[in-house]
């Protein structure tokens, strides 16, 4: 539910657009909203469910979600769909490692949670999947509004068997919840994005706009001098003297950003610039996400026997090269020769994954493995925030500029492109050089699974 809510709003943003009345910035905030939400609190979405009962969270998170579901279906303006889905987003953080963790306890013995974790991961990657064709489906038989509707009987199939059958769990020694980390760094984040997003429309050099970018500066400044004074932070400041740690999490943040601002524009290159209904446009981008769910699981094998940064710099040479190939494509480009560079796209992303989670892990000790999954998983989710917002801005600069929204697009995968393989470069030079990785140890397989899924 929470993967298929990411990928299933791309399909059904050009309808949201005819039907709302809105401008690239709105279609941007709808996107942004969830994924900012979830990135800032997913990290204190974990501690919360082991201090104060996993069930508990889980399920307060299902009910959360599924209520801003309906927020979402019924909203008769931006500003309600926005609403609707920052309340999606605290659901989803809430629920998301609290799955997690719920079924590690349920399955104690180390082969049977294994393949248990294998099953939610699997499950994981079909939402992911599947979201393009069903949005696509969905909003074009019914509207936009089915895309958030049908997340209402999978809630109340959670909820009603959750209450029956779920056993509460928490841990004691769970460490006490940053609330001014957590704060300062939503607060920060969200004054960044809304200075990138709103500053195309608004201007670069408007007050407004200025004011933002300046406090983001001053809360995140802030965010950092706390998490360095504080004794169990989110967000431990010492992880990242570790060059592993470092630069995969550098790189990890650019896989988000490059990914999710690239795919925000697929249903509307499609719809827009060739002219495809919503469900043939959903169906199009399929390559690329199928091409992710059947990579995957493959990537943390290649680096086992590679290394990391062989695979890591392949993955984003290839996802680069993919997306420069995309930035070629015109209106009367056949899809015969788009379809390929969505599926490279797709394969050089599902290659760096996993294997940067990889060794985020290794970086740091055994103890702090889950601590090292979650916040490669929340740089991803940053990357994300920060790609929609500056690759729509790319877009709106090259429009206000006279350009075509054709030309802004390829504009646009042009840039993720470039970074993407300059990123590539870095990761090449700076990613450290390790053989055969040795097996995660099955108490940490959950912890590194995760962070791949979300």
């Amino acid at each position: 539910m929470v993967l298929l809510d990411n990928t299933i709003v791309g399909a059904a943003l050009p309808d949201m657009q005819h039907r709302l009345h809105l401008q690239l910035t709105g279609l941007q905030w709808i996107v942004d909203a969830y994924v900012l939400l979830v990135a800032m609190l997913l990290l204190s979405g974990g501690i919360f469910a082991d201090r104060f009962g996993r069930k508990r969270v889980f399920l307060t998170g299902v009910a959360v979600f599924t209520a801003a579901s309906v927020v979402c279906s019924v909203a008769p303006s931006l500003g309600w769909l926005i609403a609707g889905r920052v309340l999606q987003g605290i659901g989803a953080a809430a629920l998301s490692p609290a799955s997690l963790t719920l079924l590690t306890a349920a399955y104690p013995a180390p082969q049977e949670r294994v393949k248990a974790i294998g099953l939610w991961a699997g499950l994981s990657g079909v939402g992911l999947a599947a979201g393009p064709v069903a949005g696509g489906v969905l909003t074009d038989a019914f509207g936009w509004p089915a895309i958030f509707l049908v997340n209402l009987p999978i809630g109340a199939a959670l909820l009603l068997t959750g209450l029956r059958h779920l056993e509460e769990a928490r841990n004691p020694d769970a460490p006490a919840i940053d609330i001014p980390g957590t704060v300062l760094s939503v607060l920060g984040v969200g004054a960044l994005t809304y200075g990138v997003i709103e500053g195309g429309a608004r201007g670069w050099t408007s007050p407004v706009i200025l004011g933002s970018l300046a406090i983001a500066v001053l809360l995140l400044g802030a965010f950092v001098a706390v998490e360095a004074r504080r004794r169990a932070p989110m967000l431990p400041l010492r992880l990242f003297r570790e060059r592993l740690f470092t630069v995969s999490n550098t790189a990890m943040t650019v896989v988000g950003f490059a990914l999710m601002g690239s795919t925000f524009f697929f249903s509307q290159f499609f719809v827009y610039v060739q002219g495809s209904s919503i469900l043939r446009a959903g169906l199009q981008t399929l390559p690329a996400t199928l091409a992710m769910v059947i990579v995957s699981p493959y990537a943390g094998r290649l680096a086992a026997r590679h290394g990391f940064r062989v695979v890591v710099t392949a993955g984003l040479a290839l996802a680069g090269l993919g997306l420069l190939a995309l930035g070629t494509v015109h209106a009367d480009t056949g899809y015969a020769n788009v379809w390929w560079r969505l599926a490279v796209v797709g394969i050089g992303f599902a290659l760096t994954m996993s294997p940067l989670t990889g060794a985020a892990i290794q970086a740091v000790s055994p103890q702090e493995g889950g601590l090292a999954s979650g916040i490669s998983s929340t740089t991803r989710q940053i990357g994300a925030v920060l790609g929609v917002a500056v690759l729509g801005a790319v877009v709106r600069a090259r429009q206000s500029g006279g350009a075509s929204f054709e030309t802004g697009l390829d504009s646009a995968f042009l840039t993720a492109g470039a970074l993407t393989l300059a990123t590539a470069v870095f990761t090449g030079l700076r990613l450290t050089k390790t053989g055969a990785v040795a097996p995660v140890r099955s108490t940490e397989t959950p912890k590194a699974t995760v962070a791949d899924s979300l």
